[in-house]
């Protein structure tokens, strides 16, 4: 969760390697060199290399030449690395906020995908989704993991949270659709007084046109994700692939290929089908809300 990019030039993204990994499956198809493509741009090797690998922001013109050196002829796929490549350079250009902040490194190249997005669906089996938490139950689990100490770093956390959710309001909010395991709202972190206040607030915030709440009751059953939880992270861009974000214990998982986000994206629906609907999840919620003591 913690782990950073490399420094200098070479920090790459997770837009910008799924690029550079399908400019290097086509150069391979096409059986050319890093030189051969080097000299389509009249640009040195290294340059290739820093392409291929994600280390650089690319132009549309570059991403042109080289799909057309290699033989490229499906309209869809190039307009699928163009949108690649115009995210990418949104992504790299940002100066977000989470930058500067400590308690946001480990999530950065989260948080700043999830600030391009135009659509999120998270699947939750032990948690509410960060998005939908409030500052007591940030705070109850910054305490609980012991990745800090010390009071003013817990409140870092919190803020943390709170700017991430400010993506759900304003002119172009973030469309957010939750799969949610009955398991999490039974789970009193912080306490039961903590813990009715966030199902409350999970209730008000399903309210919004741009959210979209679902629980996986405990009666479903075996389902696709009962593996873990993750996020499939969407764009504007027609074109462009989703990415998924798989974050365990000890590590941050990127799902980079078009294939495997398919999958992904098959097992939330699935197990979004398998859920109540949004009004009889609202019943449910308001239900352990009223029980808990």
């Amino acid at each position: 969760m913690n782990r950073s990019a490399p420094a200098g030039n070479r920090a790459s993204t997770v837009l910008g390697r799924r690029l550079g990994g399908e400019l290097l499956r086509l150069r391979d198809a096409a059986g050319k060199t890093q030189q051969q493509a080097a000299n389509v741009l009249d640009a040195t090797n290294s340059k290739i290399v820093k392409m291929e690998r994600g280390w650089v922001p690319m132009r549309d013109i570059d991403v042109r030449a080289l799909c057309d050196y290699y033989d490229l002829d499906d309209p869809k796929t190039l307009g699928r690395l163009l949108a690649l490549a115009k995210l990418d350079r949104e992504r790299r250009k940002a100066k977000g906020w989470w930058q500067h902040t400590p308690q946001a490194r480990g999530t950065a190249e989260y948080i700043a995908m999830e600030d391009v997005a135009s659509e999120i669906r998270a699947w939750q089996q032990a948690l509410v989704p960060g998005l939908l938490q409030t500052a007591e139950y940030t705070r109850a689990l910054a305490v609980s993991e012991g990745l800090w100490q010390d009071p003013d770093e817990i409140e870092g956390v919190v803020d943390v949270r709170r700017k991430r959710q400010a993506r759900l309001s304003g002119s172009d909010p973030l469309q957010f659709y939750a799969v949610i395991g009955e398991g999490a709202l039974h789970q009193q972190v912080g306490g039961p007084d903590v813990m009715r206040a966030q199902l409350q607030h999970l209730m008000t915030t399903a309210g919004l046109p741009n959210v979209r709440v679902q629980v996986l009751p405990f009666r479903a059953g075996g389902h696709a994700c009962v593996g873990g939880s993750f996020n499939i992270v969407s764009f504007t861009e027609s074109e462009a692939v989703d990415v998924v974000h798989v974050d365990s214990i000890a590590a941050t998982v990127w799902v980079e290929n078009e294939a495997d986000s398919a999958t992904y994206s098959s097992f939330f629906d699935r197990t979004a089908r398998l859920s109540l609907a949004p009004k009889d999840s609202l019943r449910l919620i308001e239900s352990i809300s009223e029980g808990m003591h």
